[in-house]
């Protein structure tokens, strides 16, 4: 046990330190390795296993798919037009919720910078405090992070908990809707409504949404109807989904070769799969069998049982310090969520995992949201020229409220 929170504590140290994610979980992981015994030869049979994986393969290839969906959609125009059609068909406070909601649906790292000025110019009249402004969009910029399949941390969620992703989006909705209504309570509620003359739609909601649609509607009919595509690999769905959105919003909305050259050579992108590759090869030393043949696991849950430590505090605490410490969500995922899922031994029943995961996930976003070093925070108030701290200080009272109503919802699925 104190090897593996050693090797978690230095993946956050040097991620504080040194910026690079990446890194601090290459440093992490290999104090891990040979800490727990491994041979030179073992570290490289598990590591070369984990990274020649089929999973492995596909679930690289979605998040830089993902990210390349997003960017092609703004390069097309769709979300200015997307923002537009919305300014025109909603009252005053729905546009503050919804526009950086809708945003929120493409995982764009520091996306928040994207819908601030949206925000921004949803406040005509400049009734609202740049401060308040900066919460906002930061809030609801992030609901639906539960439950949203197009997020990598709840697709490296679902790689390391078994869970396929539509019961993770079924799990997360009701937090995605507490979300909603405790940012309303604390953020919208006193601001006052803004009548004015609405303008007509220049664009058919629907249509600007359809490449969204296309990916779940092509995920679900893949694992409904053609159940044998996922026995390849669970991600196929999924990445046939994003290629067949791509696709379509070509022919809707071609690029040039240039724009498609920005969009393919996204830094991002490889930044991105070089994380969640290294979060994988760290879970696999976590799975992997110790020199004497004992599970890592196995070992780790005798020793909490000597030691008497409550597994639920280590379920609470572990992914909020990462969730904090590395302000990414793929981050605290990978650094947390294969000790987690090991607590609960090598076959638990569903509810118990359903429970566990939820209550995991959303103490480690809620760190996230408080973390100060997260991109989308730190934009946001780089736009509406804002305190940092005074920003985080109203986030806490809402971050509270999710992780009861967390609590008592993975209360009600435990014992179901």
């Amino acid at each position: 046990m104190v090897k593996i929170l050693v090797s978690l504590t230095i993946i956050l140290v040097v991620n504080k330190f040194l910026k690079k994610l990446s890194l601090s979980l290459l440093i992490g992981t290999i104090v891990l390795a040979f800490w727990t015994g491994q041979s030179i030869n073992t570290i490289a049979e598990i590591t070369w296993d984990r990274f020649m994986s089929m999973d492995n393969a596909f679930l690289s290839l979605i998040i830089v798919l993902v990210i390349w969906l997003s960017s092609q959609m703004e390069k097309a125009g769709i979300m200015n037009d997307l923002v537009r059609t919305l300014k025109a068909s909603l009252s005053f406070k729905g546009s503050l919720i919804v526009l950086p909601a809708v945003i929120g649906l493409l995982p764009m790292p520091g996306g928040a910078l994207f819908s601030a000025p949206l925000v921004d110019d949803s406040d005509e009249e400049k009734k609202i405090e740049p401060i308040e402004k900066t919460r906002i969009n930061y809030w609801f910029r992030h609901i639906w992070e539960y439950t949203w399949p197009l997020y990598p941390g709840l697709i490296l969620t679902s790689d390391i908990s078994g869970l396929h992703i539509y019961q993770l989006m079924l799990l997360g909705l009701p937090i995605t809707l507490a979300s909603l209504v405790t940012g309303y309570f604390f953020f919208l509620r006193k601001i006052p409504q803004v009548s004015g003359e609405k303008t007509a739609a220049e664009h058919h909601f629907l249509k600007l949404i359809s490449p969204i649609t296309i990916v779940i509607t092509v995920y679900a009919i893949l694992l409904i109807f053609f159940p044998g595509i996922s026995k390849l690999s669970k991600y196929l769905p999924m990445t046939i989904g994003l290629l067949a959105a791509m696709l379509s919003l070509q022919i809707m909305r071609p690029l040039t070769k240039e724009k498609w050259k920005s969009v393919l050579l996204s830094k991002k992108a490889l930044t991105m799969v070089l994380i969640v590759i290294l979060v994988r090869i760290y879970g696999a030393f976590i799975e992997a069998r110790l020199p004497g043949g004992t599970l890592l696991m196995e070992q780790m849950r005798v020793e909490l049982n000597n030691v008497g430590i409550p597994l639920i505090i280590l379920v609470l605490v572990i992914p909020f310090i990462s969730g904090i410490t590395t302000g990414v969500s793929v981050g605290f995922v990978g650094a947390s969520m294969p000790i987690v899922i090991s607590l609960l031994g090598s076959s638990p029943n569903l509810s118990h995992l359903l429970s566990t995961v939820i209550l995991a996930f959303t103490f480690g976003f809620m760190g996230v949201m408080l973390s100060p070093v997260h991109v989308c925070l730190i934009v946001t108030n780089e736009y509406f020229k804002t305190n940092l701290a005074k920003s985080l200080t109203a986030i806490i009272p809402p971050v509270l409220v999710l992780m009861a109503v967390a609590a008592v919802y993975a209360a009600v699925i435990w014992f179901i």
